[in-house]
């Protein structure tokens, strides 16, 4: 069932990882000008933004209905990316892509947070974050063979299209979780924007900061992540097969990290563990844009080790913060504030590309947007490791 769930994390890294890795295949195949790759991303990056009306419908009628009709949103969007032949055709199916991938993302991780008990909660949650990162380690090793792929790197896109049915026909029997059903054996008949007015009015604090703890991290995210493959390219020369060898190297390395940082924060709470990460990442994302050598490699490895950290601690905490009734809805909420932070992040690195004259000044300096997220954590945010769901 866990595994199931997973596919949700494993497909939205594996697009993510796509169009960082063949940003300048798809940037050739468009004849997009270098300053307007950031617009061309930030504009699919808006589609996490009707992704709410898709969790709100899973607070009202449950998470195993709306996780069929996203899987299979997503299939369609996906595999249609793979034919685009415009700019603007790639950005609209992207568009859908990302509106079903988000919400997708939400109802999965909804869904195994009611399932897991308090003390299994963070490790559960690290295990999906690291299926995500599988789902990027298998987009590193197609891309490896994107120069003998019919299509090139459309192919990436098509395969995965198709593989997700298979993933619809399998999910068919899953339950739905025992929260929502107590929850909705309880509950009756509500108004469609009930989740919404009850976050607002009883727990608007607690979304203020985990949005504002995402939205940090996310604004530099945005940019620094989907310009590495292009960085390793263009600036260190690598070929496609050695950024493939150095993503799925990274990758398997930081797949720990999500377990890892879930086991701890178990343990001695998910606010240190999120500081110490939030930390960790900045440092080794500036690291990586102003290094060379050996240092390379290694600051990508902790810059994703502490990625997939973060994401499982936004995540988990996202998710014990808020009751049954509202929780996806909390989710989705926070994702469409992250949204607005990427799409802000990709058009700042075009404005800081122009005035600094280099991807890697750029990048750096959105990294240290990062360290916004610190006194939020301290200020903001209680502890949530060993909450009980209601």
């Amino acid at each position: 069932m866990l595994l199931l769930l997973a596919a949700a994390f494993f497909l939205a890294q594996y697009d993510m990882s796509v169009i960082s890795l063949a940003l300048p295949d798809m940037q050739a195949s468009f004849a997009i000008a270098e300053d307007d790759l950031g617009n061309v991303l930030a504009a699919a990056r808006l589609g996490a933004l009707p992704a709410v009306f898709l969790a709100l419908l899973s607070d009202r009628i449950g998470r195993r209905r709306l996780l069929m009709v996203t899987l299979l949103g997503l299939s369609i969007a996906t595999g249609a990316t793979g034919f685009a032949r415009t700019a603007e055709e790639f950005i609209a199916a992207q568009f859908c892509a990302r509106a079903f991938a988000t919400a997708e993302e939400a109802i999965a991780l909804i869904y195994v947070i009611e399932m897991l008990p308090a003390r299994h909660r963070g490790w559960g949650v690290g295990f999906l974050a690291a299926m995500g990162g599988l789902g990027s380690g298998v987009a590193s090793g197609l891309y490896a063979l994107v120069g003998y792929l019919p299509g090139g790197w459309r192919a990436l896109y098509i395969i995965a299209g198709i593989s997700i049915l298979y993933i619809v026909w399998l999910r068919r029997l899953l339950p739905e979780t025992r929260l929502f059903d107590q929850h909705a054996q309880r509950a009756t008949t509500q108004d469609f924007w009930q989740p919404v007015l009850e976050i607002f009015r009883h727990h608007g604090r607690a979304l203020t900061a985990i949005a504002l703890i995402a939205a940090a991290f996310v604004f530099q995210l945005s940019a620094t992540i989907n310009f590495m493959s292009k960085y390793l390219q263009e600036t260190h020369h690598y070929a496609p097969q050695e950024v493939s060898l150095l993503f799925i190297v990274a990758g398997s390395i930081a797949l720990f990290g999500t377990t890892t940082a879930g086991r701890i924060s178990d343990h001695i709470g998910r606010r240190p563990t999120l500081i110490a990460a939030l930390l960790l990442n900045c440092a080794a994302t500036i690291a990586f844009y102003n290094s060379g050598g050996w240092l390379l490699p290694l600051a990508w490895i902790i810059s994703l080790f502490s990625f997939f950290a973060i994401e499982v601690m936004i995540s988990a905490i996202g998710g014990e913060l808020f009751p049954t009734s509202c929780r996806s809805t909390a989710a989705t909420l926070r994702a469409i504030c992250t949204t607005f932070a990427a799409v802000a992040g990709l058009a700042m690195q075009g404005i800081l590309f122009n005035a600094l004259g280099s991807h890697a000044a750029a990048l750096s300096v959105l990294a240290l947007s990062t360290l916004l997220a610190i006194p939020v954590v301290v200020l903001m945010l209680r502890e949530t490791s060993h909450t009980e769901l209601s």
